[in-house]
């Protein structure tokens, strides 16, 4: 897609929200990034780039298995972590059971930067998706070039050809692209792409609230064969047996553990508090 304009084609029904604004932001950066650094440039720099680790594959050894998030604020909940640390977290992570690791990379918002995802792969050996509003195939070349092993792709915010297209270039590029839905019709969009990697966001975009009933609603339409993946709202063990009872494996958290003093023990109870409601429900 050209970036020929300084707004992102947006559905009708996202215009004039604060997601419009957090895009309309992101793709102005894109724009000046292809002119520092051309697509070109980027594409013959992935010669030097490292081996993909399959997030796919990492969710299918673990049950559960926790994607553990890296982001310093949002937009609704503020400041999560005033001083953050990301080799220090991404190792209390991976010691604590961490299946994947994902980094926010988008930064007046959120506080991220694509140099963390750069950082955390030569020090982690957990596959790392990078977290971000991806909205043209140069941010995929950009993230195989920084290191992530997977992207993730808003079906919200994409055009159905532009969904296809990213998708399609993240596995032509050996990555995984989990795409993520909010309701039946943005799953439907999202099988009709041939995503087998399926994040169900609880968290309305367009108004950010926060609902466990979203992926508990589309459990029973997930294909068998997709790898499911609850994002959102996640905070107790409790959280996790509903979710796992209802076919999810893996689980992206985030906010919760940034708020804790240690995130790494944080996760480390999570996951002990869901085999525990496990066991007790069985």
């Amino acid at each position: 897609m050209a970036l020929a304009s300084r707004m992102f084609p947006l559905a009708p029904q996202l215009q004039g929200t604060r997601l419009a604004e957090i895009v309309n932001s992101k793709w102005r950066e894109v724009v000046c990034a292809k002119k520092k650094w051309p697509a070109e440039a980027v594409q013959r720099a992935l010669e030097r780039a490292p081996q993909v680790r399959s997030l796919k594959r990492a969710l299918l050894r673990s049950r559960p298995a926790i994607v553990a998030e890296i982001k310093r604020r949002s937009p609704t909940a503020g400041v999560l972590r005033a001083q953050v640390d990301p080799l220090r977290i991404a190792a209390e992570y991976r010691s604590a059971g961490a299946a994947a690791i994902s980094v926010v990379t988008e930064g007046m918002y959120f506080g991220g930067q694509l140099e963390c995802v750069a950082r955390l792969r030569w020090a982690v050996d957990l596959p790392l998706l990078r977290k971000d509003f991806i909205l043209d195939a140069y941010q995929i070349l950009e993230s195989r070039h920084a290191g992530a092993d997977a992207v993730l792709l808003i079906a919200g915010l994409l055009p159905q050809d532009l969904l296809r297209e990213l998708h399609a270039q993240a596995l032509a590029l050996g990555m995984d692209a989990l795409v993520e839905v909010h309701d039946e019709r943005e799953l439907e969009r999202a099988l009709d792409v041939g995503a087998t990697l399926i994040g169900v966001n609880n968290r309305d975009l367009r108004t950010f609230e926060v609902s466990l009933e979203v992926s508990l609603r589309l459990a029973p339409r997930l294909p068998a064969g997709t790898v499911a993946v609850a994002e959102s709202g996640i905070r107790s063990g409790d959280d996790i047996r509903r979710l796992m009872d209802a076919g999810y494996r893996a689980f992206l958290v985030g906010e919760h553990l940034m708020r804790s003093e240690s995130p790494g023990r944080a996760l480390s109870g999570l996951i002990a508090a869901a085999g525990a409601a496990k066991g007790m429900a069985a």
